[in-house]
């Protein structure tokens, strides 16, 4: 059984936002704008997404 996956890509810059939302957007292995990660569909992952959803985008 394949496990499922995310895209999230990086879409506005954190500069500016609060703090935690900057260590999120880390936490989540972006560092850069348009930076696309591949992350495991888990219920930690879609929280950090939720928490940043004004700063990514996910496929």
């Amino acid at each position: 059984m394949s496990k499922k996956m995310l895209k999230v890509t990086l879409v506005k810059s954190p500069i500016g936002t609060r703090g935690t939302h900057r260590a999120t957007v880390l936490g989540l292995g972006l560092k850069k704008v348009n930076q696309t990660r591949e992350l495991e569909d888990t219920p930690a992952v879609r929280g950090m997404i939720n928490k940043v959803s004004y700063l990514v985008r996910v496929h």
